[in-house]
C-alpha cells in the first residue's frame, strides 16, 4: 500500500501504478503504450511503432488497449487511495492521448478500487466456457458499468441474432486469412514467452506456427472454430460508442477495461470475436443487429470459464517508461 502520510506521490510510487496499468488487453498482445513522468504527473502515449497497420489500418484498437491501461491506472490508484485527475489530448500531438495527475486528497472512486484485484486474475479467455447461463442482472449491471463511461454495451439476445453474428465472425475470419499481409503480420508477433509480448507459444514451436500461419490460408477451418465458440457463448455483447474518433476509443477502452473487470469479479472471463469489426464491410452489418445507434467498437463472448489459464506475458515496466 502506498503510504497515505503525504499528499504528494513519487515517482517510485508511480511507477508501481503503472505496473498495473501494463497489465490491460492488447490487440495480439502488442502492448502499445508508453509513458512518461515529469514533475509528478504522467504523459500515455500511443506508441505506433508497435501497430498492426493491416489488421487495424487506424490504430483503433490500438488506441482501445491505451485506454484499458488508463482505466487499469484508475483503479490501481484508487485502491491506494490516490486520487487521480486525467485530461484527454489527442489533439495536442498523434502519440499523446491523455495527461494524468495524481493528488491524494481528491476524490477517490470506491467502485474503481474494488475491481483491483481484478487486475491480475482478468484473463482472455480463447477456451469453451461452462454451459453455466449467466443471470440477466449480472448482465444489465456490465450494461450499466460500460454507460459510466461514455460508452454502451448490448447483449444479443435473439437467437437468430446470435447465428447472424456467428456467420459474420466466421466470414470475418475467411476474409482475413485469404490476405497474405495479415497472415504475415500475424505471424510476425507469434512469439515465444520469454519476449514478454505477442502471441505466446512455446519456443520451439514458434518458427514452424509462424511459417504455417504464413504460407497457409486457414481461414475456413480457423471460421469454423470460431463460429462454435460463438455460438456456445453463454453471452454475446456489442460495445460501442455514439462517435468513432480518437476520443470514443479511448473512452471505450476504459470501458471496456471497467467491463471486463466487474465481470471478473463476479466470476466471468470474455474474449473477442473482432472480425465484424475489424473488416470494414462487415462492420455495418453488425450494426444492423443492433439496437444502439453508433459504431460497434469491440465484440465480446462473455462466461464462466472451465479451467485456470496463464496471464499473457508483459514487458518489464522499464521497457514502456521514458
Amino acid at each position: 500500500m502506498i503510504n497515505s502520510a503525504n499528499t504528494s506521490i513519487t515517482e517510485e510510487q508511480i511507477k508501481i501504478l503503472l505496473s498495473y496499468a501494463v497489465l490491460a488487453p492488447s490487440s495480439h498482445n502488442t502492448q502499445p503504450w508508453r509513458f512518461e513522468i515529469a514533475d509528478g504527473d504522467v504523459s500515455l502515449f500511443a506508441d505506433r511503432t508497435r501497430a498492426l497497420p493491416v489488421n487495424d489500418a487506424d490504430d483503433r484498437e490500438l488506441t482501445i488497449s491505451c485506454g484499458c491501461a488508463l482505466m487499469n491506472l484508475r483503479v490501481a490508484a484508487a485502491y491506494e487511495r490516490v486520487g487521480i485527475k486525467f485530461t484527454i489530448t489527442p489533439d495536442s500531438d498523434d502519440d499523446l492521448l491523455a495527461v494524468i495527475s495524481f493528488d491524494k486528497e481528491s476524490f477517490i472512486s470506491k467502485d474503481e478500487a474494488g475491481l483491483f484485484k481484478s487486475i491480475e486474475g482478468r484473463r482472455t479467455y480463447r477456451k469453451r466456457f461452462s454451459t453455466k447461463e449467466i443471470p440477466t442482472t449480472m448482465l444489465n449491471s456490465l450494461c450499466a458499468t460500460a454507460s459510466e463511461e461514455g460508452a454502451w454495451l448490448e447483449v444479443i439476445k435473439l437467437e437468430g441474432d446470435r447465428q447472424r453474428v456467428a456467420e459474420l465472425v466466421s466470414e470475418g475470419d475467411s476474409i482475413q486469412w485469404a490476405n497474405p499481409s495479415w497472415r504475415r503480420e500475424l505471424a510476425a508477433w507469434m512469439h515465444p514467452r520469454r519476449k514478454g509480448d505477442g502471441l505466446s507459444m512455446p519456443g520451439l514451436v514458434a518458427p514452424i506456427a509462424r511459417v504455417v500461419v504464413r504460407t497457409f490460408d486457414m481461414g475456413n477451418g480457423v471460421g469454423a472454430k470460431d463460429k462454435q465458440l460463438a455460438d456456445e457463448s453463454p453471452a454475446l455483447a456489442v460495445l460501442g460508442t455514439a462517435g468513432d474518433n480518437v476520443r470514443d476509443w479511448l473512452a471505450v477502452g476504459q470501458a471496456l477495461e471497467k467491463v471486463l473487470l466487474s465481470a471478473h469479479s463476479q466470476g466471468l472471463q470474455a474474449s473477442y470475436l473482432n472480425q465484424p469489426i475489424q473488416v470494414a464491410s462487415l462492420r455495418p452489418k453488425l450494426q444492423n443487429l443492433l439496437s444502439e445507434k453508433g459504431f460497434p467498437q469491440i465484440l465480446l463472448r462473455l462466461g464462466f470459464p472451465e479451467y485456470e489459464i496463464e496471464a499473457a506475458p508483459r514487458r518489464r515496466i522499464e521497457e514502456v517508461i521514458n
